[in-house]
């Protein structure tokens, strides 16, 4: 494995080794097909349904949760005006889901 596939997988494992970042992670793959966009101001409505009361945490920290997830390459966000449109990265998925196949390089 490539030292920048490494740095990539530990950014990863980091990111969801955090549970409120591994349950935002999880609801969003279960609220949103991989590759379809989930709206913020839907969030509540479709996706994530009162997220900040599920995971029992701040705004602002749901915020800094989702950017390290966006850092981490695990989601993709897009801002439109007061909106942001995040994502599962279907890229990432790939990558792990690669990572942990029989027979993967490793």
């Amino acid at each position: 494995m490539s030292n920048y596939r490494n740095e990539s997988l530990a950014a990863i494992f980091k990111a969801l080794g955090n549970p409120h970042r591994l349950q935002i992670f999880d609801i969003l793959s279960h609220c949103c097909q991989p590759g379809t966009e989930c709206d913020t101001a839907i969030f509540s409505q479709c996706c994530v349904s009162d997220l900040d009361s599920q995971l029992d945490i701040a705004a602002s920290t749901l915020s800094h949760h989702l950017k390290e997830l966006h850092h981490a390459g695990l989601i993709d966000m897009r801002r439109e005006g007061k909106q942001v449109f995040c994502s599962i990265n279907t890229e990432t998925l790939k990558v792990l889901s690669d990572t942990f196949s029989p027979g993967a390089p490793g």
